[in-house]
């Protein structure tokens, strides 16, 4: 390591900084949990900058779905869209430390998606928050703003599991001719895999001042252009995008369907309707609000043609967050086809399809049992 940045403080005096090495890894890793924008992610996407939901540190990595974990991931982030961005430090790695990382970091994104479900995102998240005594609602809201639909955010986080839309991030101190070159030819030939290599220089001064230099390596314009859709804007739909594309989709009678429970939301005085992005599960949700109250999502209907409930968002608010009302609201959605856990905090996302739901006096169950759950929220 050598050389060394200047700062011009407000006296006009030069102030040279030098590069220093980091003490330890394990302080290259504080300094990313402490402070997500190392990563950088406005070099990731200088189209849309790359916002960082820390899921977790240190997190035990199964590789099979039969296996006890074996491997250690340094970090777990989420951006805005949902994308994992898998993490892994190391500092003053060898060339062939480097190769058994890289290694195994293809193996974590290899498996991510079978071996790790969203579920498991989710409770480590409220774990890490826990740990670190904040709220996750708070933290998701600053994170992706008041307004945003966390259950939807989730649904994205598995879609993109599932479609291995992940970003694997290798950071060091100092990135190798030999290592970048590497990056760089894999993330030419995987998509829609994203495979970064970031730098984080460190400098400091001999009064103490300490600046850290972040730099992107890996990033060739072929490979940027390739995978220029991962992060794009998602289609948001409305009212009549919505029912025209579901028609062209699934067909008249599953849109008839849904425009059906979307009349019966438009009806009722309690309810409100918000819609969603996503080409895969976005699409509206039925919401009750109340005066005093956070407000309480219904259900949801995507464009993939599923009427969905979220367990954890019934399970923790009034009156079902009282253990006779939620045995009360489990008989009462198992007797049309949605089943909730025994335990009310636990995430379960139960799913009826629209296809299932075209019968007239099923759906009008469906829907009775809903205005049932709309009276006793409004009762409390």
């Amino acid at each position: 390591m050598g050389g060394g940045i200047y700062l011009v403080q407000d006296d006009d005096q030069l102030v040279e900084m030098m590069e220093q090495a980091y003490d330890s890894e394990d302080q290259l890793q504080e300094l990313l949990e402490t402070y997500p924008n190392l990563l950088a992610g406005d070099e990731i996407d200088r189209g849309t900058p790359r916002r960082w939901l820390l899921i977790s540190r240190e997190i035990a990595f199964p590789v099979e779905e039969d296996m006890g974990s074996r491997w250690s991931l340094d970090h777990l982030f989420l951006d805005q869209d949902g994308i994992p961005t898998l993490v892994e430090v190391k500092r003053n790695a060898s060339p062939e430390i480097w190769q058994r990382v890289v290694g195994e970091m293809l193996d974590y994104g290899a498996n991510l998606g079978i071996c790790w479900p969203v579920e498991s995102a989710i409770a480590l998240f409220e774990a890490n928050c826990r740990e670190q005594e904040r709220d996750p609602e708070q933290v998701f809201e600053e994170f992706l703003g008041s307004e945003a639909d966390e259950e939807q955010f989730w649904r994205q986080v598995k879609t993109n599991l599932q479609a291995g839309r992940i970003r694997l991030v290798f950071v060091a101190d100092e990135i190798s001719a030999r290592s970048r070159r590497v990056i760089e030819f894999l993330n030419k030939q995987t998509d829609p895999v994203e495979i970064w290599a970031l730098e984080i220089r460190q400098y400091v001064s001999q009064s103490g001042l300490k600046t850290l230099v972040p730099r992107i390596v890996g990033k060739t314009a072929e490979a940027q252009l390739k995978k220029s859709n991962a992060t794009g804007e998602r289609r948001r739909w409305d009212e009549t995008s919505f029912f025209n594309e579901l028609q062209v989709r699934l067909g008249a009678d599953e849109a008839n369907t849904a425009r059906h429970i979307h009349d019966w939301v438009k009806q009722q005085a309690a309810l409100d309707i918000q819609w969603g992005t996503g080409d895969i599960y976005g699409g509206f949700t039925a919401i009750v609000n109340q005066k005093y109250r956070k407000p309480h999502k219904l259900f949801a209907v995507d464009i993939s043609g599923r009427l969905e409930i979220s367990s954890n968002k019934y399970g923790t608010q009034a009156p079902f967050d009282q253990e006779e009302k939620w045995l009360e609201l489990r008989n009462k959605l198992s007797s049309i086809g949605l089943s909730l856990p025994f335990d009310k905090t636990e995430f379960r996302y139960p799913v009826a399809n629209l296809s299932g739901l075209q019968d007239e006096q099923t759906l009008g169950k469906v829907l009775a049992t809903f205005d049932w759950v709309v009276g006793e929220i409004q009762a409390i």
